[in-house]
């Protein structure tokens, strides 16, 4: 069995308040921040090293970004993954979800044959949740998203899924696309073992030229969605605290209160 685990790596949130905003193209600017494995894509990572565990076969981790993005994946061959593909090129920065959603099936094109692709139900940057559907779309593969257990056979995929006051089984037929999420698993530390293997690892680097890609859906010029203007919210005023006895707060609070015209 051959599973493909889709995986971005995302700015640490420790390190957010540095993150700066390119003021030209409106997107983030990623270099010198510290990054992490988008944390529902390492639940996706270790359901895929469970299987493999279970059934056997092999798990191939590919991701899309900059160079500094062979750390996300050096970690989940320190984790147990087979081999490592990272899609890094400058035409693919600024993309959207639609973009990055057809670079990755692109890629996956390449890779060739496979039972399996999972993903987390979203990276914590973005919040969509819109790249496992396009790139099941992209693929023409059935889909299961939001996973939270998993039950295969040879040919089919019975999968438990989340919803927001229940949970319904859903069952298909391989291969096939699964989004997953935190309830799915723990997942595991790279042993030290596995971690001085992966820095000797190679890691395959692909760029534009690598793939059969339509030029057009690729990058901002591929990006239906375009950022109109990005901006720090404002801090909230600071409230007022009124003392003194109940009438006497009773009082001052309504006299604040005409004051703004609220009342």
């Amino acid at each position: 069995m051959h599973i493909i685990v889709c995986i971005k790596q995302v700015p640490d949130t420790e390190e957010l308040s540095k993150v700066r905003i390119n003021s030209r193209t409106n997107t983030l600017v990623r270099e010198g921040i510290k990054s992490i494995i988008n944390p529902f894509d390492e639940n996706a990572i270790e359901e895929a090293l469970r299987i493999k565990e279970r059934h056997g076969g092999k798990v191939t981790v590919l991701s899309m970004g900059p160079p500094q993005a062979e750390e996300a994946l050096r970690r989940a061959l320190a984790m147990g993954a087979d081999k490592a593909i990272l899609l890094s090129d400058r035409s693919f920065a600024g993309s959207d979800t639609l973009a990055t959603s057809y670079t990755l099936a692109m890629g996956i094109r390449k890779i060739g044959e496979f039972d399996l692709v999972l993903l987390g139900k979203q990276a914590i940057d973005g919040d969509t949740a819109q790249v496992g559907p396009g790139l099941a779309e992209w693929l023409n593969l059935p889909q299961i998203t939001y996973v939270r257990r998993i039950e295969l056979s040879s040919s089919k995929i019975k999968a438990e899924r989340s919803l927001e006051d229940s949970f319904e089984i859903v069952e298909t037929n391989l291969p096939a696309l699964l989004t997953v999420t935190k309830e799915i698993n723990t997942p595991r530390y790279p042993s030290l073992r596995g971690l001085l293997k992966a820095k000797k690892e190679k890691i395959t680097v692909w760029t534009s030229k690598d793939l059969a890609l339509d030029k057009e859906r690729i990058g901002l010029d591929g990006s239906p969605t375009q950022v109109v203007k990005i901006f720090t919210p404002e801090s909230p005023k600071r409230g007022k605290i009124l003392t003194g006895e109940i009438p006497e707060i009773a009082d001052k609070l309504i006299s604040e209160m005409k004051k703004r015209k609220i009342i």
